[in-house]
């Protein structure tokens, strides 16, 4: 890019729409990345390496136009802030980028149990009984009805990633999905016509591997699981611009650090005895998930950290996380009918879209990352992520018709 072209986007540089795409980006590619592993797909893979190329000029781009509009001090203490939480989603779009490229060079699938993902990624092929076909994904709203969101279709050798509400599902199409395990079954019969069966994972079968193995898919998972919720986590503080939040993150920083370094002790002993290099690269490719899963866990406490040393965010911030693709929630519980129900049996994720990151209790304590045992109280606060559209039935479902969006 000459520097002629490069001024000409800058003139035309609109720092609100940059910052929602790159937030968006982080998030997709994260899905993404997850997926490539899952499914040893190189196809997926390359599509990471192709965003995160992207997430950089979109940096690199902000830094020069943040630059040109800082005017005086308060702007300029403003714009830092922007521009932590930027960097930081960079470092997470990195970090997506290098668990692609695990995808790339060997399958792990076997010390993966996506059961133990909190949000599991999965493709399912259009069959030609299914109620999918020849549908705009507007019309399917899966997100609201499965929590289940498209990352990509692939039709024929065709791939479309991030597909465009108004794209039509066809017999045939191969379409990778990201959402609650829950939501899995009812998908896979709407796609398929048929009851979904997990896949059996092969594993050694020598008793000390196999109990190795089990936990290194554990704790793979959980560092998954964990690593997201901070992402959701930060951005929630941020938005909220709430300490209690912040402080939440940056514990959970430490806690990733033991969990890598528990990991590490686990892959040391799984290798003892292996000769061949296949399984050196297997485990190798572990450790990799579990460098960058603590990786993306650094850059969410960057985020929170914005509010932990009460750094003031510019307007434009808060107005880019409005027109986000995910939005963040804050509701109060005042419909009577859920009190004493457990998310479980409300089903939120999957009749909404929204996941519950953290519930206040009206006497104010927290409860993180909720299990599907929680059970909802009167004056609960609740903290979610989700699609825009799960909002209206979200407010029904706890009975708080305020405006509740941030």
């Amino acid at each position: 890019m000459d520097i002629e072209e490069l001024k000409e986007k800058i003139r035309t540089f609109n720092a609100k729409e940059v910052l929602v795409e790159m937030k968006d980006l982080s998030g997709s590619m994260l899905d993404l990345a997850y997926s490539a592993v899952l499914y040893s797909n190189p196809e997926i893979a390359k599509e990471v390496f192709r965003l995160e190329e992207m997430m950089h000029s979109l940096l690199y781009r902000l830094r020069i136009a943040i630059m040109l509009g800082a005017r005086n001090l308060e702007n300029a203490v403003e714009f830092a802030g922007i521009l932590q939480i930027a960097s930081a989603a960079e470092k997470i779009a990195n970090a997506a980028g290098d668990i692609a490229k695990i995808g790339m060079s060997v399958d792990i699938t076997s010390y993966l149990d996506r059961e133990d993902f909190e949000e599991a990624v999965i493709n399912v092929r259009i069959k030609p009984s299914s109620v999918f076909k020849d549908k705009s994904l507007e019309s399917l709203k899966l997100e609201t009805e499965t929590g289940m969101r498209v990352l990509a279709i692939k039709r024929g050798s065709e791939w479309i990633y991030s597909p465009d509400k108004n794209e039509r599902l066809r017999e045939g199409d191969l379409v990778i999905t990201s959402g609650p395990t829950e939501g899995i079954p009812m998908l896979c019969k709407m796609a398929t016509g048929r009851d979904y069966q997990e896949r059996e994972v092969e594993r050694e079968a020598g008793v000390n591997i196999k109990r190795l193995t089990e936990k290194i898919a554990d704790l793979i998972a959980d560092m998954k699981n964990i690593s997201e919720l901070m992402v959701g986590l930060s951005y929630s503080a941020v938005t909220l611009y709430n300490h209690e939040i912040a402080n939440e993150v940056k514990d959970l920083e430490e806690s990733m650090d033991r969990m890598k370094e528990e990991l590490e002790i686990l892959v040391m002993e799984a290798a003892r005895g292996v000769t061949e290099k296949s399984n050196f690269n297997e485990l190798r490719g572990l450790l990799h998930i579990a460098v960058s899963s603590e990786i993306i866990s650094d850059a969410a406490y960057e985020i929170a950290d914005v509010v932990l040393r009460d750094i003031p965010l510019h307007p434009v911030f808060l107005a880019s996380i409005e027109e986000s693709d995910e939005i963040i929630l804050k509701m109060e519980v005042k419909n009577e009918e859920i009190v004493s129900k457990t998310l479980k049996e409300l089903k939120i994720e999957t009749r909404t879209g929204m996941f519950i990151l953290a519930i206040r209790r009206k006497e104010g304590k927290w409860i993180y990352n909720p299990g599907d045992d929680a059970e909802l109280r009167k004056g609960d606060l609740l903290i979610m992520r989700g699609p825009r559209e799960g909002e209206g039935k979200m407010r029904e479902i706890c009975g708080d018709f305020k405006d509740a969006t941030y």
